[in-house]
């Protein structure tokens, strides 16, 4: 019988081995995935410069692009060529076989096994160094096109008298190119003694010599270009003495040479370069001598004096010269320290003035009615009243605001009036079923900007709101209403197409909208739609029925994403705001260029400085990406967002900073002249808050200019931590409209206060002019207390509102039960030689979600005062009533007067809810909170029989044949709310 069982020849050999089918499958599926992995590839780049160029910035792109792909390939090219040109001199050199000792032989298996292959090996090999090198180099991008476009400062560094953008643009490329240079040094030493090795050119346990001369002679020139580059480094460090971070007990991150810099460490860095050029010389020199006993002499000679010269002296004269006279020594430094940093944060021509901090004005009369000219004081807190934002104007549960408001200008019978502004933005988790189709074409956009006067509530301590409704209507006209772009737009849209958008609902039912801007990408090529299926990963993309001719996908939508992508030279402002300006909402962002090569000037990190009580509770405030530490800033541009076409623009700002003028050569184009700015947009420009953390954070120790002083440490202040929370953090800078003593007329300000290092009473008061287009713009004065000053900081002034009894027992009557006291912001104003302090308290609770003004504390001189209104608080503190005070208004501005229906049933709730509303007034007036609590309640409850009698009343009531349009000024209900009430 024949052997079936799997012999040598039987059927068994054949049972492992893949049939064609198989392979042909294996092969497919590798074709298939390599295409895959190709194609996921492509729609990356793909999608990157659809986007880039459908904002008008595809220069950005192609310029970033083609950076990066140069630096690769060169810098590639240049290390494999490096490594590969050595090992191929060193296989070139080596000794014939007949020459190998014994060891060598032993190696004769790995060089056997490796030729059939070395030639695909070497090319491995470099290109594997190749890419690591390439991809190395392509990051370098920032600092190729700053050196090559780099422009001059106009000034000289104080020491080696060489322009400064040596160290801002040069310094660090030559510094790259330096660690380029020793990397491939060391690269080509490590493969070139492999290579001699494995062939014989090196012996490490054979008897004779231990290296064949041609591997000497190799190995000590590429020893020799590794010591020629270590005195380069040595160069180099001498220039960067001036740029070097070190400890030292004036500040922390100094800059700059000091006394044992400049006396120790600079003659030793010379002396360094010439033994290492020496060295190099002695390596070199073995192509001639071939022995290494002179080079190592050498080598050792500088390993040794870079200890002694560059370690243990500097350290000598540390210790025996400077530390016994350290004031002495170190002052010429401190003052070339003290200026430079000065200048390089835009801090030099700070205004600084002695300031009494008492008033001595008797008549208190006077002092009353100076209050209005002094200030314009807000009691409405932004970073507070964003529920109540909500709660009477989110209308919808698809519309949310910002967890912090903004502070903006508007115009209003030829006055300009601080103005608490948001923006009505699209809230995915609100809507009524979350899917695919609502999530990305139904719900695509906010509506409306609701605004409010910084300086008034209402009886009820609500918002007097001056924009407001649905569609917006108010104080700031006709305007593009629909916000496509904001801060909460996180997630992309598709636009344009067969799917009808939710615009807005009112009375008559939901409207919907098309989108008809020209923003985002089109989706109606194929070839698009692959490429957003793959990078977004959603192949519904791909073929949706939703999306078709004239579909277009909005992505990157936040302003910040946007400028950043347009502009990634640019460091941004963590608050972006809205403005209305000629008919469109815009965003604004401040954006900064930096630098870390400044000569001189000490050292910030902008994540730490910038953090404050506000973006500890918000991070989209922060600069939280940017740890790396500057000591150069400028607020260089000024760039919009228009929050329906997405459009962004980038005006010039400081048309003097040459590191923006460098970035403008590197992307010419990109940036447009500040004189394009147009007085609309003007006057919604503002001096930015993370410029001023920056600059309040450096002025608390540079705002002296003696260095003694300086060193002495004398007059170091600090920024408190914000009295009315726990966070423990800084307090936020505020913005008001105010005047400082030396100014005839209020101007819109940025301010701060400063309290002594480890003390709580005031040092100083910090304001800057944030008015954009005034004279005084960006001017920074500082009113400088008296050291002896017993005047109160924030701190404790807010110990003094809670700890007085009357207002203690007051706050705890507030606190009771469900409601919670919530403190606004504790502004600070300049008055007469003194200071008036102003904080709000507003409480949420008694059936309410949201915080209404109830009190105002202020205090001056003093004398303390915890009323229900400003005016009120100002009159008690002062002992007199200003002639400036006027009876409080009503949302609309004029008398309060309770609505009236036409349904018995609506107006019997609508009666209830006014006895509610006085009954709460007057308990408020006693100080009764429990029966105020219960009032409040009433209040809520008639409020919501109301609206619930008047819906059942529009069900059975034929619908209107019209309806009001976004541009209308018709309201779109005249029934009112569970959130309003009949006062208002």
């Amino acid at each position: 019988m024949p052997d079936r069982g799997g012999g040598p020849t039987g059927p068994r050999m054949r049972v492992g081995r893949p049939s064609r089918r198989v392979r042909t499958l294996l092969m497919t599926l590798g074709v298939l995935a390599v295409l895959g992995m190709a194609f996921t590839m492509f729609a990356g780049f793909w999608t990157d410069w659809l986007w880039y160029r459908s904002v008008n910035y595809s220069s950005v792109f192609t310029t970033t692009l083609w950076t990066k792909i140069g630096l690769f390939f060169v810098f590639g090219l240049l290390m494999a060529v490096a490594v590969g040109f050595n090992i191929w001199l060193a296989h070139r050199l080596r000794p014939p076989l007949s020459a190998m000792s014994m060891e060598q032989q032993n190696l004769d298996r790995y060089r056997m096994g490796i030729a059939p292959y070395k030639k695909w090996l070497l090319l491995g090999i470099t290109a594997l160094v190749g890419l690591i090198a390439g991809a190395s180099a392509s990051s370098q991008w920032r600092t190729w096109l700053l050196w090559v476009n780099g422009v001059s400062f106009g000034e000289k560094d104080p020491q080696f008298k060489l322009d400064i953008s040596f160290y801002t643009f040069d310094l660090p490329w030559y510094r790259f190119l330096l660690g380029f240079g020793f990397a491939a040094a060391i690269l080509s030493v490590i493969a070139a003694a492999l290579t001699h090795y494995l062939y014989g050119g090196l012996r490490i346990t054979s008897p004779g010599a231990r290296a064949t001369a041609a591997a000497t002679g190799h190995l000590s020139v590429l020893l020799g270009i590794f010591v020629a580059l270590k005195a380069v480094a040595y160069w180099l460090d001498r220039y960067g003495l001036a740029v070097k971070s070190s400890d030292f007990k004036a500040t922390d991150n100094w800059t700059g040479l000091r006394y044992v810099d400049a006396n120790a460490y600079l003659p030793a860095k010379t002396i360094l370069f010439c033994i290492a050029v020496i060295c190099a010389l002695l390596f070199f020199a073995t192509l001639w001598r071939r022995t290494w006993q002179l080079p190592v002499i050498g080598f050792g000679l500088m390993v040794l004096s870079a200890i002694l010269i560059g370690g243990l002296y500097p350290a000598i004269v540390q210790k025996f010269q400077v530390q016994p006279n350290e004031q002495a020594k170190e002052a010429p430094y401190v003052t070339k320290n003290l200026k430079a940093t000065r200048e390089a944060y835009g801090i030099d021509d700070a205004q600084v003035d002695e300031y009494e901090g008492t008033s001595k004005t008797q008549d208190k009369t006077k002092l009353r009615d100076d209050v209005a000219d002094a200030a314009s004081i807000r009691v409405i807190d932004p970073n507070v009243v964003s529920p109540t934002f909500q709660q009477l104007q989110q209308i919808r549960n698809y519309y949310a605001f910002p967890t912090n408001l903004d502070v903006d200008r508007y115009s209003k019978d030829g006055k300009d009036q601080d103005t608490v502004i948001g923006l009505r933005e699209l809230n995915l988790s609100g809507i009524p079923k979350n899917n695919w189709i609502n999530d990305h074409f139904r719900y695509t956009h906010g509506y409306g900007v609701v605004a409010a006067k910084g300086t008034d509530a209402d009886d009820e301590g609500r918002p007097v709101f001056t924009e407001s409704d649905l569609p917006s209507q108010g104080d700031l006209g006709t305007y593009q209403q629909r916000v496509y772009y904001g801060e909460k737009t996180t997630t992309y849209s598709i636009v344009g197409g067969p799917q009808k958008e939710i615009d807005y609902s009112d009375d008559s039912g939901e409207k919907t909208f098309t989108y008809t801007g020209k923003s985002g990408v089109n989706l109606s090529n194929p070839i698009n739609r692959a490429a957003y299926a793959v990078a977004f990963s959603e192949p519904q993309i791909l073929y949706s029925g939703a999306i078709g001719e004239g579909s277009r996908i909005l992505y990157n939508r936040t302003p910040k994403e946007r400028v950043e992508a347009v502009a990634p030279w640019l460091t941004i402002d963590g608050d972006a705001y809205p403005a209305v300006v000629d008919g469109k909402i815009q965003w604004i962002v401040d954006a900064y260029t930096t630098t870390n090569g400044y000569p001189y000037s000490s050292r910030t990190t902008l994540g730490d400085t910038t953090a404050d009580s506000l973006t500890a509770t918000n991070n989209s405030r922060a600069v939280v990406a940017q740890q790396n530490q500057v000591n150069y800033i400028r607020n260089s541009v000024k760039a919009t967002v228009d929050a329906y076409t997405g459009q962004v623009k980038l005006y010039q700002w400081d048309t003097k900073d040459p590191v923006l003028k460098t970035w403008m050569k590197a992307f010419p184009g990109t940036v447009k002249d500040k004189s394009e700015i147009s007085q609309s947009l003007m006057a919604h420009l503002r001096y930015p808050q993370d410029l001023f953390k920056v600059q309040r954070e450096l002025l608390s120790r540079y705002h002296v200019k003696d260095a003694t002083t300086f060193l002495s440490g004398s007059e170091v202040w600090q920024v408190p931590d914000d009295p009315t929370n726990t966070s423990g953090d800084a307090v936020p800078p505020y913005y008001l409209s105010m005047k400082m003593p030396d100014q005839k007329e209020q101007a819109f300000s940025l301010t701060t206060t400063f309290t002594p290092n480890g003390r709580d009473q005031l040092s100083a008061f910090m304001s800057v002019d944030a008015e954009a287009g005034t004279s005084g713009y960006g001017k920074i004065r500082i009113l400088k207390l008296p050291a002896n000053t017993t005047v109160s900081g924030p701190k404790q002034v807010q110990a003094q509102f809670n700890s007085e009894q009357n207002i203690a027992e007051t706050i705890s009557l507030l606190n009771r039960g469900d409601s919670k006291v919530e403190y606004g912001n504790l502004l600070t104003v300049p008055l007469d030689g003194g200071l008036l302090y102003v904080e709000p308290v507003y409480v949420r609770g008694g059936g309410l979600k949201y915080p209404l003004l109830r009190k105002v504390l202020v205090t001056y001189g003093g004398n303390t005062a915890f009323e229900n209104t400003l005016d009120e608080a100002l009159n008690k503190v002062f002992g007199a009533e200003g002639s400036t005070t006027t009876p409080p208004e009503d949302e609309g501005g004029g008398t309060t007067k309770p609505p009236t229906s036409d349904n018995p049933t609506v107006q019997q709730a609508l009666d209830d809810a006014q006895k509610a509303f006085d009954d709460g007034q007057e308990a408020l007036k006693k100080g009764d909170w429990e029966a105020y609590g219960q009032a409040q309640k009433d209040l809520e409850d008639a409020l919501q029989r109301a609206e619930d009698a008047q819906s059942k009343q529009d069900k059975t009531t034929p619908k209107p044949s019209a309806s009001p349009s976004p541009g209308s000024s018709a309201k779109p209900s005249s029934s009112p709310s569970p959130s309003s009430s009949p006062s208002g």
